[in-house]
């Protein structure tokens, strides 16, 4: 390893660091400050944890280990969150990576440790205004950790796992997880506070979303009449393949023109629009969502 790759190297370790202990911060915002005192529920592991967490306090609140402790103490949200996740940290380091495992690890840590340490009076208990800040928060330290190449834990783990082995997503099982964590929701709280944890869930995905834009696709349609410069561009700075349509014609100029199609990530839109500037910057540029893609799609290897 040359000295350039271990100053990039270097460089992505401290960032991921940062998004870990940043993820933590907001998780912990999140639970102690809106959801739980608003009795609203989390996605995922976290919405698991917190659904253990408040059935052992409801009905089996009991002394343990001589009454040294009691059993909230053992099965409270943050050490749920940690144990539900060790599954699932095998599984990372046997398939995924042993960096990404390690530092999703030290995201859940961090988190475990905040959310026994860090308590908060709360601001409101209004289940609305907890659900939607408490999304809006998890959501803002959730995505902030996979634009860093790091997962949070939980079904994020197990989604990647089965999108390198299948290429698909784990949509259907992550929908009905959830199903079931607003159900029981409902018949713990009531089934308002169930509703405003659904309309929470749909917040933090959205959130999410709106950081984390390597998973999304667009398909990009170029007219250039400097297609080898502008081909040139892309596949030196974005490392994506082309499709050339030749012998086009402008309408308005009748000038002969070239088609070029190509499929990036949302995350590249500002690197082609560099090389559209470097390469021809009065190129015709249409750029739509993608439906879907069938072939070979380059994705960065998660390590």
């Amino acid at each position: 390893m040359n000295e350039l790759d271990k100053i990039i190297r270097r460089h992505q370790n401290v960032s991921r660091l940062s998004a870990a202990f940043f993820y933590g911060i907001c998780v912990t915002l999140a639970l102690n400050l809106f959801w739980e005192p608003g009795g609203v529920y989390a996605s995922g592991i976290t919405g698991a944890a917190q659904l253990i967490s408040t059935v052992v306090g409801r009905w089996f609140d009991v002394p343990l280990f001589g009454g040294l402790m009691r059993s909230t103490d053992v099965f409270s949200t943050g050490i749920m969150l940690f144990v539900l996740n060790v599954p699932l940290f095998i599984l990372g380091w046997r398939k995924i990576g042993h960096r990404f495992t390690f530092f999703t690890f030290l995201a859940v840590l961090f988190s475990t440790i905040m959310l026994r340490t860090m308590h908060f009076p709360p601001l409101t208990k209004d289940p609305i205004i907890c659900g939607i800040f408490g999304a809006v928060v998890n959501g803002l330290g959730t995505g902030m950790a996979l634009r860093n190449n790091i997962s949070t834990g939980g079904l994020d783990i197990l989604g990647i796992v089965i999108r390198k082995r299948t290429g698909k997503s784990i949509g259907q099982i992550n929908i009905a997880f959830n199903l079931v964590i607003i159900l029981i929701a409902g018949f713990i709280y009531s089934w308002p506070h169930a509703l405003i944890s659904a309309l929470s869930i749909f917040i933090n995905g959205r959130m999410i979303d709106s950081l984390y834009t390597r998973q999304q696709r667009l398909q990009v349609m170029i007219v250039t009449a400097h297609p080898k410069k502008v081909i040139s561009e892309i596949q030196n700075g974005l490392r994506r393949g082309i499709t050339i349509v030749h012998d086009v014609e402008g309408a308005f100029r009748h000038q002969e023109m070239t088609i070029l199609f190509t499929v990036i990530s949302r995350a590249e839109m500002y690197d082609l629009e560099v090389a559209m500037k470097n390469s021809d910057p009065y190129a015709f540029v249409s750029i739509t969502d993608s439906a879907k893609i069938m072939g070979r799609f380059y994705e960065p290897q998660i390590r």
